[in-house]
């Protein structure tokens, strides 16, 4: 196995540094707002929509996220770390939507802080391996994709990025 993408200076750097939609925070905004339209549909299982409110003009913002539910949480992890922009509107405004699989639902997303929690979240967040993962490990890592290596990109992100979680999880209407 090849050791993969890491973060630098509190950076994501992929393995991919080949591919332009993973380089950059530009690039990952072209990546979301590729996927966006077909995620609003039928979001991929183990992902999701979530829609902030921009904390500079209020206006709806939403960005593709890979979201583990568990009961009325969801986990997420923030891969660009302090440099993403939804994160910095979570901070102001933290009531959000997230549309995944078996619905849109509305929260209070946060931070995770909390030693137990944040082991909660990394079990979940880590320990789980959908389908649409294979597909997105090509995008991040060279090689073939195993559980294995998409078990250790995605503790990457949680243990370099900022995990967060959704609770409250409620049915928008």
């Amino acid at each position: 196995m090849t050791a993969g993408p890491g973060y630098v200076d509190g950076r994501y750097v992929p393995e991919r540094r080949g591919n332009p939609l993973v380089q950059t925070p530009l690039g990952g905004r072209i990546l979301s707002a590729s996927q966006l339209p077909w995620f609003k549909l039928l979001p991929p299982k183990g992902f999701g929509v979530l829609t902030t409110t921009g904390r500079k003009t209020a206006k709806k913002r939403s960005r593709c996220v890979r979201a583990i539910r568990r009961g009325n949480r969801a986990y997420l992890a923030a891969i660009g770390g302090e440099r993403s922009a939804w994160v910095k509107n979570v901070r102001v405004n933290p009531e959000v939507r997230l549309r995944i699989r078996g619905g849109t639902f509305r929260g209070r997303a946060r931070e995770l802080r909390d030693a137990a929690e944040r082991e909660a979240a990394f079990e979940a967040y880590c320990g789980t391996v959908n389908g649409f993962d294979y597909l997105e490990y090509g995008v991040h890592r060279k090689g073939r994709p195993t559980r294995a290596g998409i078990e250790e990109l995605h503790r990457t992100w949680f243990e370099g990025g900022i995990p967060l979680v959704v609770e409250e999880l409620a049915e928008f209407r």
